[in-house]
């Protein structure tokens, strides 16, 4: 493939929608079957629900680590495809699966020493609720090596443009979890139990896949600590970016399991279908991670910064979009996912504030996309810090503090968001992002 064709010079709505749609699939996979879990352990009652809501929390944390992984490797990958070396991107994977298989081994056996230890502390102590999210989490961490190498064959596949095996290997699990989890919940009577072995096979299932794939290139799968350790020098910053994601969303799952477990059943309603939506949105972010890679690979400078203002605007219609949908569905939408009344009404306490952030959120990711893409990682890890320390943290912490209740935790998170768009759209302006070369 010519340097003209990769990049596309500028980038059309077209070529950015050939990218987008397919990682729209993907990433909207795991979310959707995390939904679909929520709206079966829902029905089983409260307890179960706010079990699910923690235990779901901390693999959350390992899907975050996952897309650390993804995101260090699309970059990588795409700026050598961008400059004519596909073997290079290719064993840009190899080293990044190597990593992702030896951090999902470790996370596995963690969760069997401190899972329970864990539970406690982010239910706010003993009971059933902790008991059974200890439970759930033990079963569902044996899926993690699965998960973390199917997110570096996504992070390479996506770096050389190739969004169509990534469908199969990340749908067909998922489906067919979909379909088990309620199998096993009920007729099977696991109960929750049900739901953490439905998530096992799914994500085994689909690392097992994108492992496949790698040994079809026909190249060499031996480990090199050389660039394992380069691609850990780069993931160090896209890493502590992740972890203040994650200290803020564990954070707020901790503060709304002690507003009771109504409140963090709803909290854990609102996340999901909030996850769920920044996904989708991040499919924007995904071809501009791709592209942008690509372009300023192949030295075209002009080409990626039309790409970035383009994304941008393409992302804040999205985010529109989702807005008007999740505020016609605000009457109906938290049943699917709980028969009960006081988690009903918790959830439309955050229902206002999910709303109104998606036109925001929108921008953001389809920048961080483009940011990532480049390889400007130190700024994107710098501002997430000052976001959640100055912004998300303190505002959740004091809605415990004067009792806000849910509300108080989700104005937190808009406010994370929108001091992440201006400082991304000042980023954007500044054009220092735009670093030709094929490495950083």
């Amino acid at each position: 493939m010519s340097q003209t064709a990769t990049t596309d010079r500028p980038a059309s709505p077209r070529r950015i929608a050939s990218l987008a749609l397919p990682a729209l699939v993907v990433l909207a996979a795991e979310p959707l079957y995390v939904l679909v879990d929520t709206a079966v352990v829902g029905h089983l009652g409260q307890v179960p629900l706010a079990a699910l809501a923690v235990g779901g929390t901390v693999m959350t944390l390992t899907a975050w680590l996952g897309t650390v992984v993804a995101y260090g490797t699309t970059g990588r990958s795409a700026r050598r495809f961008g400059a004519g070396d596909r073997a290079a991107a290719v064993a840009e994977g190899i080293q990044s699966s190597w990593l992702a298989l030896g951090v999902g081994l470790l996370v596995a056996i963690a969760m069997q020493i401190g899972g329970g230890a864990l539970a406690r502390t982010l239910a706010g102590g003993g009971g059933d609720v902790a008991d059974a999210a200890a439970q759930w989490l033990r079963i569902a961490a044996l899926g993690a090596p699965g998960l973390l190498l199917a997110a570096a064959g996504n992070g390479w596949l996506r770096g050389v443009q190739d969004t169509r095996r990534p469908l199969a290997f990340v749908l067909a699990p998922n489906l067919l979890s979909a379909v088990l989890c309620p199998l096993l919940v009920y007729p099977g009577g696991l109960g929750l139990v049900g739901s953490a072995v439905a998530n096992v096979v799914a994500q085994t299932l689909s690392g097992v896949l994108f492992a496949a794939a790698l040994v079809a290139e026909r190249v060499s799968l031996r480990p090199r600590p050389r660039l394992i350790r380069e691609q850990l020098v780069l993931s160090r910053d896209l890493l502590i970016r992740g972890l203040a994601f994650q200290a803020s969303f564990l954070s707020a799952t901790a503060v709304a399991a002690r507003f009771g477990a109504a409140a963090v059943g709803a909290h854990q309603i609102a996340l999901q279908l909030w996850f769920f939506t920044a996904l989708v949105l991040d499919a924007l972010a995904i071809a501009a991670q791709s592209l942008v890679g690509a372009a300023l690979g192949a030295g075209d400078e002009e080409g990626a910064r039309a790409l970035a203002r383009r994304v941008a605007l393409l992302g804040g219609v999205c985010g529109v979009g989702f807005a008007l949908l999740i505020a016609a569905g605000a009457g109906v939408v938290p049943s699917w996912f709980s028969s009960d009344q006081g988690v009903r009404e918790q959830a439309m306490v955050a229902w206002p504030w999910f709303v109104a952030m998606q036109p925001v959120a929108g921008v953001v990711f389809a920048l961080d996309g483009v940011l990532i893409g480049a390889g400007d990682v130190r700024y994107l890890r710098n501002l997430t810090i000052v976001a959640a320390l100055g912004g998300f943290l303190p505002a959740i912490w004091l809605a415990y503090g004067l009792d806000l209740g849910l509300g108080g935790i989700w104005a937190g998170l808009t406010l994370f968001v929108v001091i992440r768009l201006v400082a991304l759209l000042l980023r954007l302006r500044s054009g220092a992002w735009a670093v030709v070369g094929s490495v950083r």
